[in-house]
């Protein structure tokens, strides 16, 4: 039996009640989800979907990523709601690869883990499986695995197994509309130019689950737990002295009042350079190396490739000596004797992050 695979929180308990229920089958996995966005998303799913598969024993195919196929397939949809007609198109386009997939490697019968997902309609995906199983010539198996508080032990399995647990369908349609409701930024869909790995983003989830991944290997005991804490993103900044642009890299937390401020250096104290409006701050590249131990020899090549975050947080506590300063702190080749101006949209929130603690 071929099982269609969409992410592990449902394919772990799924796939073991399919063992159990069907114990002369032999099961194959197929992850085809190429609705998932962005793809640093989709890699993180398949990264869990493995290591749940390798915990039961079980074969997984990765199938293509055509997303753009995708795209085209729910062209015009984009605004409907969860469960919608997008929806509808979206389970039909992975029936209809999981049917021929199955046919293909010479497997009687497909089913999917999406069954068990309690924000989709089992009426809607079995009408759809069945329709696409037969076009294909092989049957589709709909167990109903929800019922029973089977959605309940679902979460208990994967609470237990310390899975990945994502808090979107996966499509970006989905996911902006999400966020529109729960008023929270969409930053799942963007990256800094510089690359620099922001917490709680999708980036820094992958590199803590591939340090899981390498701990389990090695037989080291270690555990995730999770914490709230005031995260941060700066969507956008420009410094300007007497109206021409001027390279300044903005550190980590760093706010305005608003998102336009203007005025000039007025004092400074231990190196640093205080403006005399919205609290803001200024220290030279050269200061910024003397802190952090780097040697970068223009602001430039600071913007395009910073030290780790947590690290420039660091530095920023050892400028303000306060942990709560929020202030907006710039480094600069030089600092600015014309009048200033900063343009800067920020965004500060309350958060929950996942942190890996390795044990003994």
């Amino acid at each position: 039996m071929l099982v269609h695979i969409c992410c592990s929180v449902d394919s772990h308990y799924f796939l073991q009640k399919l063992q159990k229920d069907y114990p002369d089958e032999k099961l194959i996995g197929f992850f085809y989800d190429p609705n998932i966005h962005p793809y640093s998303e989709y890699y993180l799913r398949l990264l869990d979907v493995k290591r749940s598969c390798k915990m039961l024993g079980i074969e997984l195919i990765e199938g293509e990523y055509d997303t753009e196929n995708w795209l085209e397939a729910v062209r015009g949809l984009e605004h409907e709601p969860e469960k919608g007609a997008r929806c509808a198109v979206c389970f039909d386009r992975r029936f209809e690869v999981s049917a021929k997939k199955a046919a293909e490697l010479g497997e009687h019968s497909f089913t999917s883990t999406l069954l068990t997902s309690p924000k989709k309609s089992l009426k809607q995906l079995k009408s759809a499986g069945d329709a696409l199983a037969k076009r294909e010539g092989v049957a589709f198996v709909a167990p109903d695995y929800r019922k029973a508080s089977g959605t309940q032990e679902q979460n208990i399995l994967a609470k237990e197994d310390a899975l990945y647990r994502q808090d979107y369908c996966g499509c970006l349609f989905g996911l902006t509309m999400q966020r529109e409701q729960q008023d929270k930024l969409a930053d799942e869909l963007f990256v800094p130019i510089s690359g620099q790995i922001q917490p709680e983003s999708i980036e820094a989830r992958i590199a803590m689950y591939e340090r899981r991944w390498e701990l389990e290997e090695q037989g080291i005991p270690h555990k995730i737990v999770k914490q709230r804490f005031l995260n941060w993103r700066l969507l956008s900044g420009q410094l300007r002295v007497r109206k021409e642009v001027k390279a300044a890299h903005i550190l980590p937390y760093s706010t305005l009042k608003g998102e336009y401020t203007r005025g000039k250096i007025e004092y400074e104290v231990n190196n640093v350079h205080y403006m005399n409006r919205d609290e803001v701050k200024f220290i030279t590249l050269a200061h910024y190396n003397a802190l952090a131990g780097t040697a970068y020899d223009r602001v430039e090549a600071l913007i395009f490739d910073p030290p780790p975050f947590e690290k420039e947080v660091a530095l920023r506590h050892q400028l303000t000596q306060n942990p709560y300063d929020t202030s907006m702190i710039l480094v600069v080749d030089e600092i600015p004797d014309k009048k200033i101006e900063i343009l800067a949209q920020t965004k500060t929130y309350s958060d929950v992050q996942e942190r890996l603690i390795e044990l003994g």
